[in-house]
């Protein structure tokens, strides 16, 4: 996967990047009975009032639902494309089952057109396969992360994240998360082997602000350009900075610790993220 620097014939290609979507199949419309309509809020309630700021407008989505769970196992499938999700950052898989069943799963680097995968215990341990925690050799690079088994992947889901699997000891594996953060994880919890696909994905550079409506972002005013009716940052004569950085309800940010000193799953975290 790489990226294109365009030549700026207009403004807003001056510093626009772009994938150059290598990786994708082409001319592929999404499969129509695992795609949805998506409804937006636009950040207005129920009246039609605004209540979320900076939300609105956008281009319409299909929603692809993807297989999270991976659980059907020992039943061999096969990788028919590699598509664009516009809901997500990682690139998503058609996959076809040998029983005939197809399903969308979050695409991991180095998956290919026409490999097989498999979910299962005794799988073994190839790009692309799912199996629980108990059965993946330590040292794996992981991704696609369940915290509850049969819950669903919710750790490691974006472009390029991955984890890794340290250690296991009783019913508990211990994995560095992305973030940094070793915590431990029940082996009976599933996982995908590999790092997500489209790692390229923080390179890309929008170029316009336009971009940013067409993904359904308003422009966001700054706290210090507000009067203090508005933001605990904003007023003062002239450009003053604003004082200490904090939110809109006066809670401090960057390095104020808002996680409780009570929460029951202090306990499975061995060592915090490094700030």
């Amino acid at each position: 996967m790489s990226v294109r620097k365009l030549k700026p014939i207009t403004p807003g290609q001056r510093f626009k990047v772009v994938s150059d979507f290598e990786m994708l199949t082409k001319g592929n419309a999404p499969e129509k009975a695992l795609v949805k309509g998506k409804k937006r809020s636009g950040g207005r309630n129920n009246t039609g009032r605004m209540t979320m700021r900076y939300i609105g407008g956008g281009h319409k989505k299909l929603y692809r639902e993807i297989d999270f769970k991976r659980n059907k196992f020992d039943v061999p499938a096969t990788v028919k494309s590699i598509e664009y999700d516009p809901n997500r950052t990682a690139f998503i898989a058609l996959v076809w089952y040998a029983d005939g069943e197809k399903k969308y799963i979050i695409a991991p680097a180095g998956l290919e057109v026409g490999q097989t995968i498999l979910s299962g215990e005794k799988v073994s341990p190839d790009v692309g396969n799912a199996m629980k925690l108990a059965n993946i050799p330590l040292g794996t690079i992981i991704s696609g992360i369940e915290m509850r088994p049969g819950q669903g992947a919710v750790i490691a889901r974006s472009a390029g994240t991955f984890a890794q699997l340290v250690a296991r000891e009783g019913k508990y594996a211990t994995v560095k998360m992305p973030s940094g953060e070793t915590r431990m994880i029940l082996v009976e919890c599933m996982a995908a082997i590999g790092v997500v696909s489209n790692s390229d994905n923080q390179l890309l550079v929008s170029g316009k602000a336009g971009r940013s409506r067409w993904l359904g972002r308003r422009p966001r005013t700054r706290p210090v350009a507000m009067n203090p009716v508005d933001h605990p940052m904003g007023g003062g004569e002239g450009r003053a900075s604003g004082g200490h950085p904090r939110s809109r309800n006066g809670i401090p940010a960057k390095g104020f610790k808002t996680r409780s000193k009570k929460k029951a799953s202090n306990k499975y975290i061995i060592e915090r993220r490094k700030k």
